[in-house]
């Protein structure tokens, strides 16, 4: 029996790679701080962002107003330290708050969002005056941030961007262009991520630096505004850079690091997204559930219908879910782990999770919910997204097949 104990003792451990019990409080009671953000951020979409979502939808305007107030209630840039001016909230509070406005509308998440994600980079890598240069700006004014990574031939593939820097004296000089960059129009400055070594046997690890460009640089040209299948009202652009001089401070990181930083900011920035689309997850729940009472067929409330009340199931099974996983990925971040493996579950389940509850919603909602008068044909255009950015769903599959190997290896 003994052997057997250790033997299965060592198999848990293979499997299932976590701290135990006896240093791990396991709790999903949101603390006093917590549940005044979620109630104070879910007011403020039920009021500010749900009534006016389908206008920024319908025009693309950026919401200025809506991040006028949300920077005024301080949902915003809320991960940067106490030190430089924000608040220092931990990954799960900035979940709870994601989830909350993407339940309102996800393009307006996007742009909220964009910010910390810009951010992170700064946050996880910069010198104490990069961050207080940058990052001090955005809590003393509504600014926006921008995260320039992706390339036209180069989405997933980070390490096959083009984009170049070269070291001149002092300073850098970059040239290149990225592509689909949120909040790219409006932003004060850019993280921008280039090849610093043209030797193309140079390890990833070593070829890339990282800098924080100001958007008003010589040299730089934002593009126009792309009109997306979904998320409006965010404003994604492509940028390019002709000989765009920075100073040497602005290298986020260590020269030729660049590629680690981004690296290591998707742990933090994928459970971010995953808490977006469980807000459209939920709403897309919230509004079949409603639906589904108020409709009738053969002289009773559509949720009367087995058929009915077993989708309606589903999608709340699914939200659950992925929420576990997303939560998940924020303790282990929040409590200075490798949170990689749950961000990147949270991340893809979360895109399945609003991908099909708003396609059921729309199910539910029948003919009604292929038409712009109702809110889940939105849901449905918004959702898609979620299986492309921060990471496709195939490259999050990769990632999790290949951390969950690392325990047999």
């Amino acid at each position: 029996m003994a052997l057997v104990s250790r033997i299965s003792g060592h198999l848990l451990k293979r499997l299932y790679p976590v701290a135990t019990t006896s240093s791990r409080n396991i709790s999903f009671n949101l603390n006093d701080q917590q549940s005044e953000i979620l109630e104070s951020t879910r007011k403020f979409t039920l009021e500010e962002v749900v009534p006016k979502a389908a206008h920024h939808d319908e025009t693309g305007e950026y919401p200025w107003e809506i991040l006028r107030k949300a920077f005024d209630l301080g949902i915003m840039n809320t991960t940067i330290e106490e030190e430089y001016g924000g608040l220092g909230l931990s990954l799960l509070e900035a979940c709870i708050i994601q989830e909350e406005i993407g339940f309102g509308c996800t393009g307006i998440a996007t742009a909220l969002g964009g910010n910390s994600l810009a951010e992170s980079p700064v946050i996880l890598a910069g010198s104490h005056e990069l961050k207080k240069k940058y990052l001090g700006r955005m809590t003393e004014e509504l600014l926006m941030a921008a995260y320039g990574v992706t390339e036209p031939h180069a989405g997933s593939d980070v390490a096959s961007a083009r984009t170049n820097s070269r070291k001149v004296g002092d300073e850098y000089v970059i040239n290149g262009g990225k592509m689909w960059i949120t909040n790219c129009g409006h932003a004060n400055w850019i993280f921008v991520f280039t090849r610093s070594d043209p030797d193309p046997k140079c390890p990833a690890g070593k070829a890339f630096t990282a800098f924080v460009v100001d958007a008003d640089a010589p040299g730089v040209t934002v593009g126009r505004k792309e009109w997306n299948m979904g998320q409006r009202a965010s404003d994604t652009r492509g940028v390019t850079f002709d000989d765009v001089v920075v100073p040497a401070e602005n290298v986020v990181g260590e020269p030729g690091g660049g590629f680690k930083v981004a690296m290591k900011c998707f742990d933090k920035t994928r459970p971010t997204v995953g808490a977006m689309s469980l807000g459209l997850a939920r709403r897309a729940l919230d509004e079949a559930s409603k639906y589904s009472l108020e409709r009738k067929t053969m002289g009773k409330p559509i949720v009367m219908h087995q058929a009915i009340s077993f989708m309606l199931a589903e999608m709340a099974m699914r939200y659950e879910l992925a929420k576990l996983a997303v939560w998940r990925s924020c303790a282990d971040y929040d409590e200075g782990r490798r949170n990689t493996y749950y961000a990147s579950i949270g991340k893809l389940y979360g895109a399945i999770a609003a991908n099909q509850n708003a396609t059921d919603a729309v199910q539910v909602f029948g003919g009604n919910g292929y038409n712009k008068d109702y809110p889940v044909e939105k849901l449905m255009r918004d959702a898609k997204i979620f299986q492309i950015y921060e990471g496709t769903d195939q490259i999050q599959k990769l990632i999790i097949g290949r951390e969950h190997m690392r325990n047999y290896m």
